[in-house]
């Protein structure tokens, strides 16, 4: 028993480390610490730090961070039995440990129980909802985003009530139609874009025409201006003529006389002209007579 005296110092303090080792735990930033006792669970360290429990207690680390959950694709029937294929995630992280351990024991066999609440809700909102509220060409008429935060909030209750989970969020990652679908909801959608084509030509037509009604207007309100203005100048060009005329008139009538007589004969008379007239004519007076005749 000699020999072995000189290990008993190494031994106790072997002994002291295993027992600080088994007593003291740390906690991260990003954990939860569940403390159990012969497999039944006692409580949960939430703080970050070193922390201290029996040398017999275990603890158990889960990550307290989120987690997306991708369920596989799945066919769901809407309310007017139309079908859809929805590829959805889920945002989830581990809200009470103790719980937690209790129902589902891991991240795995967890995962397993939310898609069927998941998909249950999914379900049950669809049922809800006809195929115009979650594929339209219209942005107003499509539901579908209230539609995943309702089933949010309520995936959230049903999954912390039951098994110690938080739903952050449910969205869909792709919607889908079957096959067998798409040919007649292709034909619907090129349907609504013709509709909605041929109301834009109409509109458009519609605008043309009261363009062109509004520039006709302006066009004759603008010949109708010019025709006014053009008749004024005129009157009072005849006015002005018909003023000179009479002050040279009242200057030289012989002269005045001479002049509007030549003046006819310019405009009645050219090379291919033939007049038959009487001697007599006054036409033919100045022509015949001269001078003498104009004066």
């Amino acid at each position: 028993m000699e020999k072995y005296k000189r290990y008993y110092p190494f031994a106790a303090a072997a002994a002291a480390v295993l027992f600080l080792w088994l007593t003291f735990f740390s906690v991260r930033e990003t954990e939860f610490v569940l403390v159990t006792q012969f497999g039944r669970p006692l409580y949960t360290v939430t703080d970050a730090g070193l922390h201290v429990k029996w040398f017999f207690q275990n603890t158990t680390y889960f990550d307290r961070r989120l987690r997306i959950y991708n369920p596989r694709p799945s066919e769901f029937l809407t309310r007017d039995k139309k079908n859809l294929v929805i590829e959805s995630f889920v945002a989830w992280r581990i809200q009470d440990p103790q719980r937690f351990v209790e129902t589902v024991g891991d991240p795995v066999a967890a995962e397993m129980r939310l898609h069927d609440i998941v998909w249950s809700g999914i379900s049950a909102a669809l049922g809800t909802h006809d195929l115009d509220a979650i594929l339209s060409t219209t942005a107003e008429a499509v539901q579908v985003g209230a539609l995943f935060d309702r089933l949010a909030q309520s995936t959230d209750r049903a999954a912390l009530a039951r098994f110690g989970i938080g739903v952050v969020d449910v969205r869909i990652k792709r919607l889908n139609l079957p096959e067998q679908n798409k040919q007649s909801v292709y034909a619907r959608m090129r349907a609504e874009r013709e509709r909605i084509a041929r109301q834009y030509r109409a509109e458009g037509e519609e605008q043309a025409l009261r363009i062109r009604a509004d520039a006709d207007r302006q066009k004759e309100e603008i010949l109708s201006a010019a025709y006014k203005e053009a008749e004024k100048i005129k009157g009072e060009g005849d006015a002005e003529a018909t003023r000179t005329y009479s002050q040279a008139y009242t200057r030289n009538p012989k002269f005045y006389k001479l002049l509007r007589t030549l003046e006819s004969y310019k405009r009645i008379l050219d090379d291919k002209t033939t007049a038959i007239l009487s001697s007599d004519s006054e036409l033919l007076k100045i022509m015949m007579r001269g001078e003498a005749a104009a004066q």
